[in-house]
């Protein structure tokens, strides 16, 4: 029988520079059993490069050795920047990556916002949305053709053959990480799945939901089966405590992303040049589990949302903290949702 609601875990991979990264990933390890443990049903990671001042992980390496402490929870990225990647390379590792989840990988795609990373890979920004829609093309051609030709603006193959298929037929699902309006349309013709951003406030989403039901009306596709969202959360026996606890990390984490200018792919009102008070209200769920209950409770009936993915850790947030939200997540919020 389907669960009702899934719940999953964005595994946080971005640390402080200086401390030791082969401690934070046993440290990820032990998250993503206690995930397992406490009946969540899927795990994912982003995706960035040139990271300062964090330091961070690559996707796909991580995501195939915690696959092995995942059991039967799905994984996914979420996302990966295919503007910046070879589309070939993007169709083999997700491939193997389904090969060595038995079929319970998401590969989740996105466009990438920051100019260092479109530099270094060599990219101009204005060709990403191109980029992108080609590279899809190719991999979803490698996956379900047995050879294939193009001839792009971006890509040449002749009779290239990719004998190693996907496990999931045709395709693993594929979700689209999309911010701005024209981003949400494109999910509704392109994707499986538009994964809602933690980032962008209820109203903003709810005008989004509405172009993205009528652009799936318009591509003659049904509503899709899941509907995932990310959001930011943070749960502590009171709420004061849940807020002190967090600010620090989550701050600095917004301080940066302002910094990285990803808040330029939100809607003009929605800056994260904000004072902490202001940054969270309506954004993030931060406090104790009945708050948490009620506001997942609010996104769900408000978007229709039937997936949350939690980001429970921020640079620098120590251990304990992540795996005691994870307990007062599995005893006092997700048992909610379960019937």
């Amino acid at each position: 029988m389907e669960k009702p609601m899934k719940f999953g875990l964005l595994v946080s991979k971005q640390h402080p520079p200086g401390v030791s990264m082969v401690e934070r990933f046993r440290e990820h390890i032990e998250q993503v059993r206690a995930a397992r443990q406490a009946g969540f049903d899927l795990i994912v990671m982003g995706q960035h490069y040139l990271s300062t001042p964090f330091q961070e992980i690559q996707t796909l390496p991580s995501l195939a050795r915690l696959a092995a402490e995942a059991g039967t929870m799905r994984v996914g990225a979420t996302v990966l920047l295919l503007p910046l990647l070879n589309p070939v390379d993007v169709a083999e590792q997700v491939a193997t990556m389904d090969v060595i989840c038995e079929g319970r990988f998401i590969c989740g795609l996105g466009l990438g916002y920051r100019d260092e990373e479109y530099e270094a890979f060599g990219v101009r920004r204005q060709e990403r949305v191109a980029r992108f829609q080609e590279g899809l093309q190719v991999v979803k051609r490698l996956w379900t053709e047995e050879e294939v030709t193009h001839r792009g603006r971006f890509l040449q193959l002749t009779k290239a053959r990719m004998a190693l298929k996907p496990v999931q037929k045709p395709h693993p699902p594929i979700w689209f990480a999309a911010n701005n309006d024209s981003a949400v349309e494109r999910a509704a013709r392109l994707a499986d799945a538009w994964v809602i951003n933690p980032h962008a406030k209820l109203a903003v989403l709810e005008h989004q939901m509405g172009l993205y039901r009528k652009a799936l009306q318009e591509a003659g596709k049904p509503f899709p089966a899941e509907l995932p969202m990310i959001k930011e959360l943070y749960v502590a026996p009171d709420r004061r405590a849940a807020i002190a606890e967090c600010r620090p990390f989550l701050e600095a984490k917004y301080q940066a992303y302002a910094s990285w200018g990803q808040d330029k792919a939100l809607p003009q009102e929605d800056s994260f040049d904000l004072a902490f008070e202001e940054l969270v209200r309506d954004r993030f769920i931060i406090g104790d589990p009945e708050d948490c209950r009620r506001e997942l409770r609010r996104y769900a009936d408000a978007l229709g949302v039937n997936c949350f993915i939690f980001r429970i850790q921020w640079p620098g947030m120590e251990q304990a903290k992540v795996l005691r939200t994870i307990d007062l997540l599995a005893e006092h919020v997700i048992p909610d949702f379960e019937s």
